[in-house]
């Protein structure tokens, strides 16, 4: 946190941190399933796919704690949950290493609610059909597959983080809710639309129409990559 005070050191620092907690959460699970039933939280294992912290509460009629632990930490930290804390994020952060195209990806308006609605559908169908645990968990675990595909394939061709952006319904609840945080970032009349600033954003929140209108756009994570790259931030 000392570090991430200067915002050139913010890209680096942040990396650190979100792997580290990474590691952690996955570490956690595989000694849990090692026998430490202890380290699985409540004694039981819940896949580590985002999706879930959605389909699973949907699927069985009831909370869990993934789903609290969620919607505490969005009050607390918005839409950073997706730059800091998402253990799957941060993988795909390393996928997309190096600077990003500028160009937006305009499939992302269709795709994002696409993918949460049918998440949330499949969900509700599914329970409503009575269908077993064991095809539900088959499917989900094939959802998660598919979003590491996406990072190794997409992601690290685009610059962009891809699953984060587009594929994951998590991302998308956390645009939505972010409001509920009462952190912000703006566009001061600093800037004289360099756009330096795009090419180190990975949740394509920084076109030039954003930029223009004086804030990012509705995936940004309050990151901070930009402001380091920004040759009039402070």
């Amino acid at each position: 946190a000392y570090k991430m005070q200067d915002v050139k050191n913010v890209p680096q620092y942040r990396k650190i941190t979100w792997l580290l907690f990474t590691i952690v959460f996955f570490g956690q699970m595989v000694i849990g399933l090692l026998g430490e039933e202890k380290f699985l939280m409540t004694g039981k294992l819940h896949l580590p796919i985002p999706m879930m912290i959605i389909a699973g509460p949907l699927y069985r009629a009831q909370l869990s704690v993934m789903t609290i632990l969620f919607l505490s930490t969005i009050l607390l930290s918005g839409p950073a949950w997706c730059s800091h804390l998402c253990y799957f994020g941060s993988l795909d952060n390393l996928a997309a290493q190096g600077k990003t195209k500028v160009k937006p990806l305009k499939i992302l308006k269709v795709v994002k609610p696409a993918i949460l609605a049918l998440v949330i559908a499949v969900a509700l169908i599914f329970r409503w059909m009575n269908v077993p645990m064991l095809y539900v968990t088959i499917l989900a675990v094939a959802f998660g597959i598919a979003g590491i595909l996406i990072m190794v394939f997409i992601s690290g061709k685009k610059k962009k983080m891809i699953h984060c952006t587009a594929y994951c319904p998590i991302g998308t609840v956390v645009n939505i809710l972010k409001p509920v945080n009462p952190f912000r970032m703006y566009i001061d009349s600093n800037c004289d639309t360099c756009m330096k600033c795009t090419a180190y954003c990975k949740y394509d929140a920084l076109s030039l129409k954003n930029i223009k209108n004086n804030k990012p756009g509705f995936n940004c994570t309050l990151c901070g990559d930009c402001l380091s790259a920004c040759p009039n931030s402070s």
